[in-house]
């Protein structure tokens, strides 16, 4: 029998809020996390995110074994995951604008747009609704 542990791991690098033990564990375990990728596929995704992560994933089965992901805790509970540097960018600009402004809720408004460096190709991006 294999050992996983030696072949996946999570780290969670930073968060936007103190973690519990449990809250941990759960940020760590993706299984459950909606893909960004694939929920935008046919349509834009509304999210009122109430906690944001920046996970480091080693996995040995990967072609690339050490990767980013980012994850956004909605107020029902669902994750959502990207490993998107475009939506991150957009996404912690917003965060980061609206962390101290508590008399205002917020959402954000997640879809894909064209590329204009990779033709035929799009990539993920946010605004605030």
């Amino acid at each position: 029998m294999s050992d996983r542990s030696a072949n996946y791991s999570v780290a969670v690098r930073e968060c936007s809020k103190e973690l519990s033990v449990k809250e941990r564990i759960m940020l760590k375990d993706t299984t459950d996390a909606i893909r960004l990728d694939e929920a935008t596929q046919v349509e834009a995704v509304s999210i009122v995110p109430v906690m944001h992560a920046v996970l480091d994933v080693h996995n040995e089965k990967s072609e690339n074994k050490d990767y980013t992901v980012y994850i956004i805790v909605d107020e029902s509970g669902q994750k959502y995951i990207t490993g998107s540097q475009s939506f991150w960018n957009s996404y912690t600009g917003i965060a980061k604008e609206m962390e101290d402004d508590e008399s205002e809720n917020w959402g954000i408004k997640v879809y894909r747009k064209p590329s204009k460096n990779r033709p035929g190709k799009d990539f993920i991006t946010c605004s605030i609704e």
